[in-house]
């Protein structure tokens, strides 16, 4: 289990946040302002795994053989996609700060929170260009442990081409809907083509960068020879006060044009450090985002 039941619980008090996508979607059991207005029959759908039971219409099984879900009227899902970064640059960091670890248990806890709302939760495991791995789509709190069982089999490895595999995910048809990308944003060729191509499908994003404390402030000095995590390419440098400040306000440019570039398309986005715990970047730092209420 990726974490405990304390947090799980307050996890399943919040819902994903979307203002576009949810529009005339009647299907489903999500939490939503408003829920319980009515409780009029609306129409059935094709039973899932993981629906609530108490939903079946026993009598229309008993006729067809086949499971279907009672649907009341002003009953809204939401179809959520959760994309994380595999690549080699994210196996950085030491213990709960290594990048990976991290993205997978914010990815843990949105998933959470998407199958604890009754929405319809998909998984997109992108590396080395390709979606190298998914889970779902699949409904209600019973995939739980599917989803972390999932996810404790994932490995970041292989070079970042985030464009490519945003591209080779956006091929499938996919119902429109909210779309998260969990990701350090290290990559040769960006992100922006990929992730505007998901946007023309329709969907609504959020963008979740992922950074540790070394990355941003570097505690390096004199001459050293770097190597790239994923190309093994090796660069010498000599590093004095004046090039680590270069380097600060370099990554700091970078993070406002990303920022910049995300509120231009309509993109919530978080710039996250590893050094703050996951479950409060959860529970608060996306609220004030506007990722979760």
């Amino acid at each position: 289990m990726l974490f405990d039941e304390s947090t799980l619980r307050k996890i399943n008090q919040l819902t994903l946040v979307a203002s576009r996508v949810r529009s005339g979607v009647i299907k489903g059991e999500r939490r939503s302002a408003r829920r319980g207005s009515s409780v009029e029959f609306a129409d059935y759908r094709n039973y899932v795994p993981g629906d609530d039971l108490r939903r079946l219409d026993w009598n229309i099984y008993a006729r067809l053989d086949k499971p279907f879900i009672k649907l009341l009227e002003e009953e809204e899902d939401l179809a959520v996609y959760i994309l994380i970064d595999g690549s080699r640059s994210m196996d950085w960091g030491e213990g709960e700060q290594n990048k990976f670890r991290y993205a997978l248990n914010l990815a843990a806890g949105l998933g959470a929170i998407a199958l604890s709302s009754g929405d319809l939760l998909s998984v997109g495991f992108l590396q080395g260009g390709r979606v190298a791995a998914e889970f779902g789509p699949s409904r209600g709190g019973i995939a739980l442990p599917r989803l972390f069982k999932f996810f404790e089999a994932l490995e970041a490895k292989d070079k970042t081409n985030l464009n490519e595999s945003l591209r080779a995910y956006s091929i499938k048809p996919r119902r429109a809907g909210l779309l998260t990308l969990i990701s350090d944003l290290l990559a040769e060729d960006g992100y922006e083509t990929g992730l505007r191509q998901l946007l023309g499908r329709g969907h609504e994003a959020a963008l979740i960068h992922i950074l540790t404390p070394d990355e941003l402030t570097p505690d390096l000095a004199g001459d050293l020879q770097l190597v790239d995590i994923e190309t093994d390419a090796e660069q010498e440098v000599s590093i004095d006060g004046s090039l680590r400040a270069l380097y600060t306000s370099r990554v700091r440019e970078w993070i406002q044009s990303t920022q910049d570039d995300c509120r231009k398309h309509g993109i919530k986005y978080l710039n996250v450090v590893t050094d703050k715990n996951w479950d409060q970047v959860l529970l608060l730092e996306m609220r004030k985002t506007g990722v979760v209420k």
